[in-house]
């Protein structure tokens, strides 16, 4: 094939601004392969670049931070032509066209190889939101037979179903926070014992003490709030934006308690992880983790998802099947 579809984010705004389009199937060159995507995860994060708040991406653009898919033409002898593979961040969508096309050029060391027998929208809903949930855990220091309390804050995104999936496999006891009383079914479902809607204040009854950890994936608005919550001693991961990145005002010697840690997770830091996501794919593929899918898109509806995903309704990962 000499031309593709692709969903061409023309400038920034609403979701209009989406447009499919045909284009030139990209040429290989050195460093980079070409893939065949299957499917894509959406992400919040391109929303925000829809939006006009990534101030370096330049428009047009095909965005994605995310996709999986074929090997259709190799430059790496690690990926042969076929293989199936799984690509996240490096400035994919941002810097170069990403996952929202039926083909995309991308670097070699963005590549992972996986090998698996999941459909691919399944496979799909896993690189961004499990790599990003495990990668945070690992910085809060959990781990297999943990038995400490964790508190996630955001936990109906697809970050927060994803960590809490993992956690209950642990053996840690979590509670999730979310907004929506709705959501309470899904999040008990990914494994949380105990689920707190925003503003309800049952929190501290479960444990007086606070949590032995925190996961934030709320950011900006909530960090030093959960700086307050986590037991003296504990540790703060911060691991997601929905407030956005900048705390305002912040006071490290007066807002850290002495003796509490805080840390952060961003998924960059494991792009190319192949290893690490095909324990995740294995452990999916086991039973042990949740894909946590609530809705699947085609190409033709990319503005009807990104409609759905800044309304704040999906309780789960979101895919785009190409």
């Amino acid at each position: 094939m000499t031309t593709m579809r692709a969903a061409v984010c023309v400038r920034a705004g609403g979701p209009e601004v989406l447009e499919v389009r045909e284009l030139p199937v990209p040429a290989v060159r050195p460093g980079w392969s070409l893939v065949r995507v299957r499917a894509a995860g959406l992400n919040r994060s391109e929303l925000r670049t829809r939006q006009g708040h990534s101030p370096s991406v330049e428009f047009p653009r095909v965005l994605g931070i995310e996709c999986v898919g074929v090997v259709a033409a190799s430059t790496d002898p690690r990926l042969p032509e076929g293989a199936t593979v799984a690509a996240v961040m490096g400035e994919m969508g941002r810097a170069f066209d990403g996952g929202y096309a039926q083909y995309a050029l991308l670097p070699d060391a963005l590549l992972m190889p996986v090998t698996t027998t999941l459909p691919w929208d399944v496979l799909a809903a896993l690189p961004e939101t499990y790599l990003t949930a495990l990668g945070a855990l690992d910085a809060l220091g959990a781990g297999p037979g943990d038995r400490r309390r964790l508190l996630i804050r955001g936990g109906s995104s697809s970050v927060g179903l994803a960590a809490a999936s993992i956690a209950s496999a642990y053996g840690l006891e979590t509670m999730a926070t979310t907004r929506r009383p709705g959501k309470a079914g899904t999040l008990r479902a990914a494994g949380a014992a105990h689920v707190l809607v925003d503003g309800a204040g049952s929190g501290p009854a479960v444990w007086p003490e606070g949590p032995d950890l925190v996961l934030d994936l709320i950011g900006a608005d909530t960090v030093v709030d959960s700086l307050r919550l986590v037991r003296r001693g504990g540790t703060v991961c911060v691991a997601g934006s929905l407030s956005g990145w900048l705390v305002r005002d912040f006071e490290p010697i007066a807002m850290i308690p002495p003796g509490t840690k805080l840390t952060a997770f961003h998924s960059d830091a494991v792009k190319g992880a192949a290893g690490m996501l095909q324990r995740v794919v294995d452990q999916v593929e086991a039973g042990v983790y949740r894909p946590n899918i609530d809705r699947v898109f085609g190409l033709d509806d990319i503005v009807a998802a990104h409609r759905y995903m800044e309304g704040d309704q999906a309780a789960g990962k979101l895919v785009l099947v190409l």
